[in-house]
Order: structure tokens, then C-alpha cells, then sequence
């Protein structure tokens, strides 16, 4: 097999070995057709000669492929790439906001045996405590405080993914508030939860790093007298992907201990840690519903969710939890406490985050429009009055194309500014160029049919 570019180990990649360095880059080509079902990869000791690393190295990196299901071993005849890339079709879903596949079918059939030779019957015989089996939140605590969030095991809960954290901790705050302060475009299945709260929601104005702590401070203040919870995401925000450096955060958890505001930090995008840029959960303990994620930045169909609540409302978090009638599958415990230990979740986690960064720039690079992401995920915000929006979602769905409503993420009707959110992840890196041509094709399509119509970057 000719020698792939891409493959150097010993370009720079922060603190990965030389195996993962390879493992991913490897990992990449296969994902994107360049590497054949059924192609036979270098054999190790050739391999670690023609790139300059040690054999160890090579096998480590055959090791995570094959974790991944990506390639398989076949007795003494060597390593094979095992993935069936996707056929092409005609539709394009850049509505669905998920990270792309990393687990083949091999990888799943493989950790269920594994899991069937293990398993604890325990796990199906008897109800999982509320908060979720001990061993299981302690595992979750470690790889939580990886990203940067430390917390003991038994100040977190389990939830059977992110929106079941939040609706927890918006049923819990709602005893304590009488309205929520949000973005002015934000996640519509937490305004959803807000609704059926019968919650007032107020709309804070917004620039590149999210809210704007004036816009907040004035909203709070004219409602001084009432008591609010802040709903924000600060880290890469659904849907415009704005992040918020330190002082900006600062600045709202000084807000928001001014007017004794409560604060639900949604971090399901958080993929790595930055001190930079601190959760609110450590800025401000006392006050903020912490809600974390697997569904992004490992697997959607990991429905697995945490959410940490401020010290004196955890009790109060239980019985909310039981009453939300939902549970995690314990199959879904069993993998997530597998992949956890043999180190499946860890390099999954750091492939998506570099095949984040190629998606990115591919969406940069074809529709100049969007706005800049600073953190890893799979979504672009291209910002546009609304009625422009709504034409070119109709244009684009003409095209095959498929995206959100314009209007989904407004925060109240008064809100104005809006845009398209763009999910590139469900479509695969070879076939995703053609999707984003056909958006940029419905964009050009409306120049020109309305006067003034502009393009506001916040």
C-alpha cells in the first residue's frame, strides 16, 4: 500500500504520541473513502521503518483503529480496513445536530461481546439507583474533570441525556424564580422546557461571545425584584457559536451574584480543557446547574447526560429526576463504562475533535458567510435577516437540502436577528462539499430579489 502523506507521526499535535498521531490520521482516510473496504494496511515492522517510529508505536495505533472497528486483524495474513463507506444518495440533512459515525459495526458487535463475557447482571435484574450506579458516576467524574470540571462522584447525576438535565434543573429552579433570561437565539428544546414550565423568557442581546452582560444587567435590574435563572451555553453556543473568553464570564457571574440570579450552564460542547475559558461551574458554585453530555462529543446514540446541581439542591434534584420517568438503558451504562476504561471513549473524543477542525475549514472555506467557530463541534451559524433565511431554507429544500426553521432558536418573538444554523455532521466529509455548494447556490439564488437586505454579524 503506497504511503499516505497525512500519516507523519511526527507532525505536531499538542500532547498526542506518535500512535495516535497516526491512529487518527489513518482513522481519517478510512472515514473518507481514501482507504478501501478491505485494503491491506502496511505490516507493522514495515510501517514503523518507513515512518520512523518504534513497532509499539504502530501496533498502539492498529490497536485504537481497531477498537473503532475501523480495520480488522486476520490471522497471518495482517491488518485489514473494515469499514463499507456510505452509497451516495441525493439528500443532504444539515438540519440533525450530531457528531459524524466513529463506531462500525464491528467496533459495537465487538464491545457487546466483550460486554456479554462481563456484563453485571445487576445492571438488568435490579432499578439503578436514582442518581445512577456509584461505580458509574465515579467513572464519569473522571472523565468529566478531563474536560475540565471537577466534581466528586456523588455531587453529580446520571440523566438519560443533556435534555433531561435541563429539564431537571429548570423544574428545580422553576421553585426558586418566577422567569428565565436566555440568549436571543438559543436551543429550542430548552425553550420548549421553558414553556411547558409556563415560564416567562426574556431575550438578551448577543455579540461574538455570547450574551451581552449589559444587555443582562438591564434586563435583571428592571426586574429587580423578581428572581431569575440564566440559561446560556458559553462554549461553541447552539446555534451561533459564539464562546465566551474569561472576562466576559467574569462579568455575568458578577451580574448574576448582584441580582442573586441562578445559572444553568449547558456544556454539551465542551470537548476538552481550556482554563481560559472555566465552566460557570467553577466561577460560581453556589449557583449553577451544570448539564454535560455524551450525544456530542462521543456518540448520539450514547444517551447519557450529567447534570450537576449547586451544593444544597441536590435532594431537591432527586425526586425531579424519578418524576422525568426516564432511565439510562443499562446497555448504555455497560458501554459507556467499557469504552471509559479501555481508552475507546478517549481517542474517539480526539479524533471527532480534529475531525471538527477539517469540517470547519471546509465550511469556511465554501460559504465565506459564516461565522468563525472557536471551538470544536459540527455546527455553523450563517447569520441573515429573516425573511432572506426562510427563502433560502425553502430554495435549499428545493435542492435537497434539509434545515432547520429560521425561527426554531428565538429566544421570544421580539427578537429579530436570526440566521440558519448549518449541522454538518450527519453528512460524510466526501459528500459534504456538494451539500454546502448547493447552500451556497440558495444563498446567491435570493441576492438581489429584496432591496437591503444585508448580512449582520451580530
Amino acid at each position: 500500500m503506497r504511503l499516505q502523506s497525512s500519516w507523519d507521526p511526527h507532525l505536531p499535535d499538542g500532547n498526542a504520541s506518535p500512535a495516535e498521531r497516526l491512529a487518527e490520521a489513518m482513522g481519517t482516510d478510512i472515514l473518507a473513502g481514501k482507504l478501501k473496504v478491505d485494503d491491506r494496511l502496511p505490516a507493522h515492522r514495515d510501517l514503523a521503518w518507513r515512518l520512523g517510529i518504534g513497532i509499539g508505536s504502530v501496533s498502539r495505533a492498529y490497536a485504537i483503529l481497531e477498537r473503532r472497528g475501523l480495520v480488522r486483524s486476520v490471522h497471518g495474513r495482517g491488518m485489514f480496513v473494515s469499514v463499507r463507506q456510505e452509497n451516495a444518495g441525493t439528500r443532504f440533512d444539515l438540519a440533525t445536530n450530531m457528531p459524524p459515525p466513529m463506531f462500525s459495526n464491528r467496533a459495537l458487535s465487538g464491545t457487546l461481546n466483550k460486554l456479554a463475557k462481563q456484563v453485571d447482571p445487576d445492571l438488568f435484574n435490579v432499578y439503578p439507583p436514582i442518581a445512577g450506579h456509584p461505580e458509574h458516576r465515579r467513572i464519569m467524574a473522571h472523565w468529566l474533570a478531563e474536560l475540565g470540571v471537577e466534581v466528586l462522584p456523588e455531587n453529580l447525576l446520571l440523566t438519560a441525556g443533556a435534555q433531561q438535565a435541563l429539564n431537571v434543573a429548570l423544574n428545580v429552579a422553576r421553585s426558586h424564580v418566577t422567569y428565565a433570561v436566555t440568549e436571543e437565539q438559543t436551543y429550542p428544546g430548552m425553550l420548549g422546557a421553558m414553556r411547558q414550565n409556563h415560564m416567562p423568557v426574556h431575550a438578551a442581546r448577543m455579540d461574538e461571545e455570547g450574551i451581552l452582560p449589559a444587555s443582562l444587567d438591564k434586563i435583571l435590574h428592571k426586574n429587580r425584584k423578581e428572581r431569575a435563572v440564566l440559561y446560556l451555553t458559553p462554549t461553541m453556543h447552539n446555534p451561533t457559536t459564539a464562546t465566551m473568553e474569561l472576562q466576559r464570564r467574569q462579568e455575568i457571574v458578577s451580574i448574576c451574584r448582584k441580582f442573586d440570579a441562578l445559572i444553568i450552564e449547558d456544556g454539551v460542547y465542551v470537548s476538552g480543557h481550556n482554563p481560559s475559558r472555566p465552566s460557570f461551574l467553577e466561577l460560581a458554585p453556589e449557583r449553577t446547574f451544570h448539564v454535560s453530555s455524551l450525544s456530542k462529543i462521543l456518540s448520539p446514540g450514547l444517551r447519557i447526560g450529567t447534570l450537576i446541581p449547586p451544593a444544597g439542591y441536590m435532594e431537591k434534584c432527586l425526586p425531579a429526576l424519578l418524576a422525568s420517568s426516564l432511565m439510562i438503558a443499562p446497555l448504555s451504562y455497560a458501554m459507556m463504562a467499557l469504552w471509559m476504561q479501555n481508552g475507546t471513549a478517549e481517542s474517539v473524543r480526539k479524533a471527532l475533535q480534529n475531525e471538527a477542525i477539517r469540517r470547519q475549514e471546509l465550511v469556511t472555506a465554501s460559504l465565506p458567510q459564516v461565522v468563525q467557530a472557536r471551538h470544536y463541534a459540527f455546527h455553523a451559524w450563517l447569520p441573515m435577516p429573516l425573511k432572506r433565511a426562510e427563502r433560502v431554507i425553502a430554495l435549499a429544500k428545493d435542492l435537497g437540502v434539509s434545515l432547520p426553521a429560521a425561527t426554531s432558536f428565538q429566544s421570544t418573538k421580539a427578537v429579530h436577528s436570526t440566521g440558519i444554523r448549518l449541522a454538518f455532521g450527519s453528512v460524510s466529509f466526501r459528500r459534504l462539499p456538494e451539500a454546502l455548494r448547493l447552500v451556497q447556490s440558495a444563498c446567491l439564488d435570493t441576492e438581489g430579489k429584496v432591496s437591503r437586505d444585508t448580512i449582520p454579524i451580530y
